[in-house]
């Protein structure tokens, strides 16, 4: 698992922004990726969703939630993937529906900010 990528998007549920778009996690976490090219953002993808897998199998919130498609407050297909594959439901389903996606978001806020959980799981 990428330890940079995860305490990034950690600092991210502790902060003023809540969100991270792909692009900026990919220069604040100093990663040398180009976002342009379909295979290294597949490699993004796949990081991120090997945190969110170790995540939710350790019982705490999806950190993916917070790492959203520039220029928009959604999510891309691929988050909504990874909650059908986690059990969360239909992907499409969960798409459409926005109150699921501001619950996570909120749940991993919550989590996080919390400074027992930010202790022992950092």
């Amino acid at each position: 698992m990428n330890t940079r990528v995860r305490k990034k998007l950690i600092q991210v549920a502790r902060g003023r922004a809540h969100l991270m778009s792909f692009q900026n996690l990919v220069l604040e976490a100093e990663l040398g990726l180009n976002l342009e090219n379909t295979y290294e953002k597949s490699q993004l993808n796949e990081v991120i969703d090997e945190i969110s897998e170790a995540e939710h199998a350790a019982g705490r919130p999806l950190l993916s939630a917070l790492v959203r498609v520039k220029g928009r407050q959604n999510q891309g297909d691929s988050f909504f993937k990874l909650c059908e594959r986690l059990g969360y439901g239909d992907w499409k389903s969960l798409k459409r529906n926005q109150e699921f996606l501001e619950e996570q978001r909120q749940t991993c806020r919550e989590f996080w900010q919390d400074s027992k959980n930010f202790s022992s799981f950092l």
